[in-house]
């Protein structure tokens, strides 16, 4: 008995032991991970032109005039230009926006500008506020009333407001995680009734390769705990990269009969109004390197190549097929790449999954139960209990 006790002892003070070890050696790789994000972010920066050099600017796009997409954030940035040039190319795009005024203004502006060059822009508008879930709720339950298809959701949407203290939005939730990744997954799960309408369908979620420098403790998404101390580069890192964990667990979770393609890109670094949130001498400099930062056009088109090209739906299901831990993730130059090291770790994807959905407030098998056809209660917007 009394040597059963000691060797329990023993075991006990060798595992208290090797705990430090353990926490102090996922330190050390999650600092390895940390710096080798911030070398992909400079390497991006400065080489992103030369990689993409075989790229057409505009992206030149197949035939689209079948096709309903809608895009988050399009009155601006890089959503303006994905808005313009997907109805350039024939498609009924929905603006989904915030500034309701502004889009209509943008409207009248392109139809005057594409006036002779061929039939009238096919673009709405419809109001979308991603700092309430409420406002999230309504829009889908408008969208989805209509019984009509979604063949492409481009969540494009994002704040990253650099150097700014942390603010809560009205749901309670740090901005960034809310903006940029609660907001734009629970869109994707309500409007999954009208993305099966349109099948074969995509839903597009415009990353960033900040997402290399973000970590996301599923237990505190609003980093309130104290474990880290909040920045806006550990906001903006951590919500795009709970994106992409999302997003593969959605891929996972929607079987291949769905014929619903999930995809994250990146961008690029590009000259947008995310400037608009830096310091004012940071925006000086921001705007002294044109050369090495993409404008606009130039970064729509990973977008618009995740949205339109044949070939994407093919390799989401070769994905898939091999269960890749990660869903398709496209580079800025048009290729797939790999997301992070971090956004391969299934365990923390599937707690972040869960967590989202109880965020939010929909039911864990509430994708299951929309394929099936059946009806879901959201404790936002019109249909909450």
């Amino acid at each position: 008995m009394a040597n059963e006790e000691a060797e329990k002892k023993k075991n006990t003070t060798s595992s208290e032991a090797k705990q430090p070890l353990k926490t102090a050696k996922k330190k050390a790789l999650g600092c390895m991970e940390w710096l080798r994000g911030w070398f992909y972010l400079v390497y991006e920066m400065l080489f992103q032109r030369i990689l993409a050099s075989h790229l057409q600017n505009p992206m030149p796009l197949p035939p689209i005039n079948d096709l309903t997409c809608i895009v988050t954030g399009s009155t601006s940035g890089i959503g303006r230009e994905i808005a313009r040039q997907l109805a350039e190319a024939g498609a009924h795009v929905v603006m989904a926006v915030r500034s309701t005024n502004r889009a209509q203004e943008l409207i009248r502006k392109w139809q005057e500008e594409w006036s002779g060059k061929g039939l009238p822009l096919n673009i709405e508008v419809m109001e979308l506020d991603l700092l309430s879930l409420d406002s999230v709720a309504r829009f889908a339950e408008a969208w989805n009333a209509r019984m009509a298809p979604v063949h492409v959701l481009i969540n494009n949407a994002g704040i990253f407001s650099i150097g700014e203290p942390q603010r809560f939005s009205k749901d309670g939730y740090e901005e960034h995680m809310q903006v940029n990744h609660l907001a734009p997954a629970m869109l994707s799960i309500l409007l999954l009734p009208s993305l099966i309408r349109g099948s074969p369908s995509r839903i597009i979620n415009v990353n960033s390769t900040m997402h290399y420098v973000g970590f996301v403790d599923p237990e505190d998404m609003n980093v309130v705990s104290g474990k880290r101390k909040y920045t806006s580069v550990v906001g903006y890192g951590g919500s795009k990269l709970a994106q992409i964990m999302f997003s593969s667990i959605l891929h996972k979770r929607l079987p291949a009969e769905s014929g619903i393609s999930v995809v994250c890109n990146t961008p690029g670094i590009v000259l947008t109004n995310v400037a608009r949130d830096l310091p004012k001498f940071l925006q000086v400099g921001y705007r002294l390197i044109p050369y090495f930062i993409f404008n606009a056009e130039e970064g729509s088109r990973s977008t618009l190549f995740a949205a339109t090209d044949p070939q994407i739906s093919e390799y989401c299901e070769m994905l898939k097929a091999d269960d890749w831990p990660v869903c398709a993730y496209i580079s800025h130059d048009c290729r797939p790449t790999n997301a992070s090291e971090e956004a391969h770790n299934i365990e923390t994807s599937y707690k972040v999954w869960e967590k989202t959905l109880e965020l939010v407030g929909l039911p864990s098998d509430a994708v299951e139960r929309l394929i099936e056809g059946e009806e879901i209660k959201c404790r936002y917007g019109n249909s909450q209990e």
